[in-house]
């Protein structure tokens, strides 16, 4: 083979893998307009979420967690949401993002994005109970939003 045929072959398979590994995050038309693709380019996925406290709750300390988030939840499951310096009565948004996919869905059951928060609960100063379904295994950023902004990231591998 020559220099020049050698050089093509292997701008070719430069190009060939780029292309497979920058795939295009998928946000559905029916998410609020505040969810942006930029949130989804900042996911810290060596952050994952940790068990903490004396209730089981499994996220960032002190800040957001669930209760049943370490359960099976490809077939529908109640997990608990807890937050931190958040009062009740206030609106959670919560963004399900497949790693692999790169898609955006609602994991809350009917296509849902949003619940209010109750009361404290657990030693978090809000919370909620839902019923979520994840659609498929792998490894998931869960993104919760307050205020229209983004508060948090919860990073879970759902292999069940």
């Amino acid at each position: 083979m020559n220099k020049l045929t050698k050089l093509f072959v292997l701008f070719l398979s430069l190009l060939i893998v780029a292309g497979c590994t920058n795939q295009e995050v998928k946000i559905p038309d029916t998410a609020p307009d505040f969810i942006q693709k930029s949130d989804f380019q900042k996911i810290d996925w060596q952050k994952k979420a940790v068990e903490f406290g004396e209730y089981g709750v499994i996220g960032n300390e002190n800040k957001s967690g669930v209760i049943g988030a370490d359960m099976p939840s490809l077939d529908r499951q109640k997990w608990m949401w807890h937050l931190w310096d958040v009062p009740p009565n206030e609106e959670l948004t919560i963004a399900g993002f497949h790693k692999e996919t790169q898609k955006v869905y609602p994991l809350l059951l009917e296509d849902s994005w949003s619940l209010i928060l109750s009361g404290p609960n657990n030693g978090a100063d809000s919370h909620s109970p839902s019923s979520i379904k994840i659609p498929q295994k792998g490894e998931w950023a869960i993104l919760l939003y307050r205020d229209d902004k983004l508060f948090d990231t919860l990073i879970y591998e759902i292999n069940e």
